[in-house]
């Protein structure tokens, strides 16, 4: 073991031990007040700002709010071609690596054995990558994208139509509504996070460095990564995760917070969402405490039961035929219009373009750190033609299903029953809204609920382990009170945002620290090759 607690590699490595001294003594902190990594430089700039701009937004509400609308509204309307390129780069390799002999490559080295199970695998990678999104967005993006398509004015610039829509055509805008949800949550986001953990993995297992995101770049920059050059890296990746952690929670709250007034009354106010937030994230706390094994997966796999029984029950007490039927036409609709949803120019669909597809890949590219170093913890010993199909193809099916039993159960409302409610309901309601349809509505409800918190609790402490990683120079062990303290200020930081500005600040975070990360991640794409290619196979 290493003075990390990584597992050295075990095959050979073209990175010398000299340097990876060198880098242990340049960026491992000394333990300091309240037992927090205060000298390392990382920890320390990260943390300040954060505070700062805590105080700030909290101190300035009203012109917080203004500032990150017209941020957010920016920043997707001016490069929302960049976004949408680069996400097909992070595709195109994650195909290209698995039909190329770099996929025989086993992270950790040829003789590594994985640590998890497959079941226990999938449950925490699924769980930390896109949980609380799917429980907000599975009912409430088909049907807006089905609303805005079949709208009689689909082809206008004010439209929020995906590809212009289908006016008027129920069938086709339907087939589009689908294509379009299950192309902002299936190959795109996956391979974003997928080259991340690649990344992390090789670097850290196989070449024997730190379990942070300067270590990708040593084939770049070289000795560098272990001054300022690796500073910056580390700091954009601390910023990236904890507002696109910060964006999911403000969801998460806002979706219990609702589905709790729908089924107990519980008054929906600012109050009342800061109020979830500290509870939330006090179980967090505790979870974060307990580690990686005894805390996070239990969760994640307690999360993955209870998803599975939600989402068997609305596949056999909505419209079961159509799910099941609905689930291979999605996938051909979605496969027919990729090529047009993916394309970055000449689109007349700006409002979709911009307010959904550019905003969601900044959206994950922001929790790329996060999620992409907590799959790469949890990886160790598999190829990596199976590690990226597995964290490829498998999610990307698992929200295909999910997309269709909800999202296809609330339109087939819409369309055949002629249920207006689920329609009309606002975003974070229309899951329940949908729910109330169907029989035994209070339980599915509960249910409900209680799979947004614990999607919340698994983010957060997941979350704050990898912040923890990255601001202790890559140490998997750091010290107990720095998870703590970064654990608590992911709430902090939602409470901020949901106060200055609610969903709107929330996103406008989350689509600032994804746009310079997305430069980092493409020249990552660079460093995986010529780190693969000095590997065995």
């Amino acid at each position: 073991m290493t003075d990390t607690g990584i597992p050295a590699p075990e095959g050979p490595t073209d990175i010398i031990e000299t340097d990876y001294e060198i880098g242990q003594d340049n960026i491992t902190a000394s333990i300091g007040p309240f037992g927090l990594d205060v000298h390392n430089p990382v920890f320390m700039v990260s943390g300040l700002t954060i505070v700062a701009f805590v105080l700030l937004t909290l101190a300035f509400q009203e012109q917080a709010g203004s500032m990150f609308n017209s941020l957010r509204d920016w920043l997707t309307a001016t490069f929302d071609w960049f976004f949408l390129l680069s996400a097909n780069v992070f595709v195109l390799l994650c195909f290209f690596l698995i039909v190329s002999p770099y996929g025989k490559v086993r992270i950790g080295g040829k003789e590594a054995t994985p640590d998890y199970s497959y079941s226990g695998w999938f449950a925490m990678l699924f769980a930390a990558g896109m949980g609380i999104g799917l429980m907000f967005y599975g009912v409430s993006e088909p049907i807006s994208h089905f609303s805005s398509s079949v709208a009689e004015n689909a082809g206008s610039p004010e439209s929020w139509a995906p590809l212009g829509g289908a006016a008027g055509n129920n069938e086709e805008a339907h087939n589009l509504g689908m294509a379009a949800t299950i192309f902002h949550w299936s190959l795109h986001p996956w391979a974003i996070y997928a080259i991340v953990a690649l990344a992390l993995a090789i670097f850290s297992y196989n070449k024997g460095l730190p379990l942070t995101m300067r270590s990708v770049f040593y084939p770049i920059f070289g000795e560098r990564v272990w001054g300022w050059t690796g500073h910056v890296i580390d700091i954009l990746a601390v910023f990236a995760t904890l507002f696109g952690l910060a964006t999911s929670l403000g969801f998460g709250a806002e979706q219990a917070n609702a589905g709790l007034n729908h089924i107990f009354g519980l008054p929906v106010s600012d109050v009342s969402k800061v109020l979830l937030i500290v509870a939330i994230t006090a179980v967090a706390l505790t979870s974060v405490v307990a580690g990686l094994d005894a805390g996070v997966k239990r969760l994640s796999e307690i999360n993955m039961m209870l998803a599975a029984l939600l989402l068997l029950f609305v596949l056999f007490v909505g419209p079961t035929l159509a799910i099941i039927s609905g689930f291979f036409t999605n996938l051909y609709e979605y496969a027919r219009y990729l090529p047009e949803l993916s394309n970055p120019f000449g689109r007349t669909d700006d409002n979709f373009r911009d307010g959904w597809t550019a905003f969601y890949w900044a959206w994950w590219i922001s929790w790329s750190p996060f999620v992409g170093m907590f799959i790469a913890r949890v990886s160790r010993g598999r190829t990596v033609r199976e590690f990226i199909t597995c964290v490829l193809i498998i999610p990307s099916l698992v929200s295909v299903l999910w997309m269709t039993a909800f999202g296809g159960t609330a339109i087939d409302q819409i369309v055949n029953d002629g249920y207006q409610a689920v329609a009309n309901a606002p975003l974070e309601l229309k899951l329940f809204s949908m729910l109330e349809a169907l029989p035994l509505q209070q339980i599915t409800s509960f249910i409900a609920i209680v799979l947004v918190i614990v999607f919340f609790v698994t983010s957060s402490d997941s979350g704050s382990l990898v912040i923890d990683t990255i601001t202790a120079g890559g140490k998997v062990d750091a010290p107990v009170p720095q998870r703590v303290f970064w654990a608590s200020f992911e709430g902090i930081v939602a409470i901020a945002l949901l106060l200055g500005g609610g969903l709107g600040a929330l996103q406008a975070m989350a689509v600032s620290t994804g746009f310079p990360f997305t430069i980092v991640l493409l020249l990552a794409c660079y460093a995986i090759v010529k780190g693969l290619a000095s590997e065995p196979r």
